[in-house]
């Protein structure tokens, strides 16, 4: 506060009050100031909360339509898996028993056809041109194949899926 006496000259009164405005604050410049710094934050506010509110919607429309969607394939993966590991399993024992007949094949073979090619080897070898040149068909043992697996136990045939076949030979694989 100035204290200003009435005895002094009107030029430093003028000073004083000159000097007085220029060191007192202007309320409304801090004021604009405020006013836009609150505005330009609650702008940033606004558009905060929209983007939030934009995740929200985005999160519920994957919870409402998209997780029940993966669900169902999960679901579906899984028999999909099962059928598979059914598969493995088949072809497992499907090596099993092809490994099974080719041990009776060569078996068969070593006890048959190592008998029968010394025979014919002997029977050229004698010099008689008609017992050579004539097939030699000794009777071979009947061989029963032994009775290994149905493929329509291991994978049942839906009824829609299956076209009708002329009937065909009965024998059991």
């Amino acid at each position: 506060m100035l204290l200003v006496d009435a005895d002094r000259p009107e030029p430093v009164r003028g000073g004083a009050r000159e000097l007085a405005v220029f060191l007192t604050p202007e309320p409304g410049a801090e004021a604009k100031e405020v006013e836009e710094t609150i505005e330009g934050l609650l702008l940033r506010l606004e558009e905060f909360c929209s983007l939030a509110d934009m995740i929200r919607s985005d999160t519920s429309q994957i919870l409402e339509e998209n997780i029940p969607l993966l669900k169902a394939k999960v679901v579906e993966m899984r028999g999909i898996y099962a059928k598979v590991d059914q598969l493995d399993a088949f072809v497992k024992m499907v090596r099993r028993h092809v490994s099974f007949l080719e041990a009776h094949v060569l078996q068969a073979e070593r006890d048959h056809g190592a008998l029968s090619q010394a025979l014919r080897k002997w029977l050229g070898s004698s010099g008689l041109p008609a017992l050579g040149n004539k097939r030699w068909a000794p009777v071979a043992p009947t061989f029963e194949l032994p009775a290994l697996y149905r493929t329509e136990d291991y994978f049942p045939v839906d009824v829609g899926e299956v076209m009708p076949r002329a009937p065909s030979c009965q024998r059991r694989l």
